[in-house]
């Protein structure tokens, strides 16, 4: 690279950057890609090559303007023959900063609007035609899951209000059942934050309960959705969220609870916690199938 483009590169990379809680388009950083070609006698105007370039964005995620969050998977394609690239941190700055924002008035609205500001975000930043999607990988994983349900599917979500995003556990809800009843719930849009460096971390929840006590799903998608600004390990999320559910429930009540994280510099942390009156082997059983569902749709 030439000084001039190490420059420009180097903006964010090294260096503490708390982002930004609001959107925020002045992020992102073009670096030119000429700086680099010249080093191996690349003409711009006449490349050897045609192609593009494939991001995969595994932690974006914005919410609706009831505050229900909306967490994808992001693939963004763009031409070899764009002047320049987006600088990696700056881009993950800059969708970092959909993080606390309200789109839509659901989930499908709230994804429309995010794909034309980003893709229009980018396309001006690169001059170049952006092709940009969301996969829902997550709900291919729940074939693999069968028991596992995705807890939206329990909530009506155009009646769901959610305003609180510091760890609210008075916002759960129980009710009496006539019997032992066996739940098993996915959540996959889990964000808390590193309590060191302050970065966003997501992931998918996993929790086995059976009793006869009822935790109702709205309430449970308030408390989980309450981490969002919490600034805490995963490790410590995860136990956190299993007290919360162990309060609620009876002694002698069956309950399992894993927080999958996507990776963050190459690292993922999977904590699982599960009551002590669940057999190992069952345990590390839904254990062992939630890490192989999720890895194996994140690499």
């Amino acid at each position: 690279m030439t000084d001039k483009t190490e420059q420009i590169a180097s903006k964010y990379l090294g260096k503490k950057i708390d982002g930004s809680d609001t959107y925020n388009p002045l992020l992102l950083v073009a670096v030119p890609r000429k700086g680099n070609r010249l080093q191996y006698n690349i003409d711009d105007k006449q490349l050897p090559f045609y192609g593009y370039d494939v991001w995969h964005a595994y932690e974006f995620s914005s919410m609706t303007k009831n505050g229900l969050p909306v967490t994808k998977l992001l693939k963004i394609k763009y031409s070899c023959e764009s002047e320049c690239i987006v600088e990696s941190k700056s881009l993950k700055l800059y969708l970092n900063s959909f993080n606390l924002e309200k789109y839509g008035s659901n989930i499908q609205e709230c994804l429309n609007t995010c794909k034309n500001i980003i893709k229009k975000d980018l396309s001006n930043l690169l001059k170049t035609d952006i092709e940009l999607e969301f996969i829902d990988n997550r709900q291919d994983s729940l074939k693999i899951f069968k028991n596992f349900e995705n807890i939206i599917n329990y909530v009506d979500e155009n009646s769901l209000t959610i305003e609180k995003f510091k760890e609210a556990p008075e916002v759960l809800e129980t009710e009496d059942i006539s019997q032992n009843k066996e739940h098993y719930l996915h959540f996959d849009s889990l964000r808390s934050n590193c309590r060191v460096t302050h970065q966003p971390d997501f992931g998918d929840v996993f929790i086995y309960y059976k009793s006869n006590k009822h935790i109702k799903e709205a309430s449970l998608v308030k408390y989980l959705c309450s981490f969002r600004s919490e600034y805490h390990f995963h490790e410590e999320c995860c136990e956190m969220i299993y007290k919360r559910l162990y309060d609620l429930l009876n002694p002698e009540d069956t309950l399992f609870v894993c927080a999958l994280y996507t990776r963050r510099g190459g690292i993922d942390i999977c904590p699982c916690r599960w009551h002590n009156n669940l057999p190992v082997g069952d345990a590390e059983k839904l254990f062992d199938v939630t890490v192989y569902a999720v890895n194996n749709l994140k690499q």
